[in-house]
């Protein structure tokens, strides 16, 4: 994020101000992974695959995983466009959670795309849920968040996270209407989030900061 908080722009553009050390990092985060999740939002904008590296993916299978952490994609209306990048390569599984509004259209193509589809009678999708069945049916032991912010903040509600990755890069965007790490959403959290700092490092004008969740009593 920014020096002032926002993660983007206002009209919400893909995030291209911070440093390749800064992405190489998301990367290697992402590869730690079981799973990685993004919401349809944020895929749809940033059109990406949820790749890694070749090196990256050695290094997975000497750690006994799967050469590529599964792709989750998150999507309350389930209307995604079969024809983004993600659908486009065969890293690894895809596996969409969204409900039964998605458009009959929209299931056939993605069908055809081998992706699974877990759809559920209600209007949102039940991340709590989610996460047991990527672990009951995926054994998905650790999962990595790649947002957006409306995602990242229904986790964090939900009490979902407990180590999140912040890099803050030399930047005022400034603007009511750029999103912050919680989203546009005037309200407070239901409840604050103590974070513990776990490590913090500095490169060129750029601070990684990793911090833990503290448990709520």
């Amino acid at each position: 994020m920014t020096v002032d908080g926002k993660i983007t722009t206002r009209d919400f553009g893909p995030v291209d101000f911070t440093s390749r050390e800064d992405k190489q990092f998301l990367f290697r985060q992402r590869a730690l992974a079981d799973a990685v999740i993004i919401g349809h939002s944020t895929l749809k904008r940033d059109n990406v695959r949820l790749g890694i590296s070749e090196d990256l993916r050695q290094e997975r299978i000497k750690r006994g995983q799967a050469s590529a952490p599964l792709r989750v994609i998150i999507s309350r209306e389930g209307k995604i466009d079969s024809q983004l990048k993600i659908f486009q390569s065969e890293i690894s599984q895809i596996v969409i959670f969204s409900t039964k509004r998605m458009p009959k259209d929209v299931r056939n193509a993605l069908r055809e795309k081998k992706v699974i589809l877990q759809l559920s009678d209600t209007q949102d999708v039940d991340l709590r849920e989610m996460l047991r069945t990527l672990r009951r049916e995926h054994k998905v032991r650790r999962v990595a968040c790649e947002g957006g912010p409306i995602l990242f903040r229904s986790m964090l509600e939900l009490g979902l996270v407990d180590e999140f990755n912040l890099t803050i890069a030399p930047y005022l965007f400034g603007g009511a209407n750029a999103p912050t790490l919680t989203g546009l959403s005037k309200e407070f959290l239901p409840a604050s989030v103590h974070c513990v700092m776990k490590d913090m490092r500095v490169v060129g004008d750029e601070c990684f900061l990793t911090y833990r969740i503290k448990p709520r009593r």
